[in-house]
């Protein structure tokens, strides 16, 4: 069973989902949207991720996580990080999230071989986090994500670039 803090940061998983052609899913948060560097407004893209409950383990939260953001978890896993990654999250946001309770999140984060077809993705959830999706290159991932989760992205591309070479 997980506690669901880990000091100041809240525990959670990230699931970077990929599919066959080895393409990597996106949603764009229905909540969020953020300034790019050309001070455009952007999407706020990334990859599905969320809390654990505190009565379940870390892979139980991978796949309700994944249910719960996509609509399915037809799913294998390819790979689990070798260690933990946290984010601090902006002020802003800070005080609105989890009660003001948690300066950000710390995950364990999983590669997933996405056995569905497209049609199971369902983003219409009981609580829905996205607005739309794409499947894009590995690549781009850091170019999408909002400014304060780079670093982690960055470190888990690192980490799981072997699967895409």
């Amino acid at each position: 069973m997980a506690n669901l803090s880990s000091g100041v940061f809240r525990l959670g998983v990230g699931i970077m989902l990929v599919n066959a052609d080895k393409k990597v899913f996106v949603g764009s948060r229905i909540d969020q949207t953020h300034e790019k560097e050309n001070n455009m407004t952007s999407k706020a893209w990334q990859m599905p991720q969320g809390g654990i409950d505190s009565e379940e383990n870390i892979e139980a939260a991978l796949w309700r996580e994944m249910q719960e953001e996509i609509g399915c978890s037809k799913g294998e896993i390819i790979a689990e990080s070798k260690q933990w990654y946290s984010y601090d999250l902006p002020v802003d946001l800070k005080e609105r999230l989890w009660g003001g309770r948690f300066q950000g999140q710390k995950q364990k984060w999983f590669l997933i071989k996405f056995l569905g077809d497209e049609k199971d993705i369902n983003l219409d959830t009981h609580y829905p986090e996205f607005s739309s999706w794409q499947w894009i290159d590995y690549r781009e991932l850091v170019d999408i994500i909002v400014p304060f989760k780079k670093e982690v992205y960055e470190k888990i591309i690192d980490e799981f670039s072997w699967y895409f070479e």
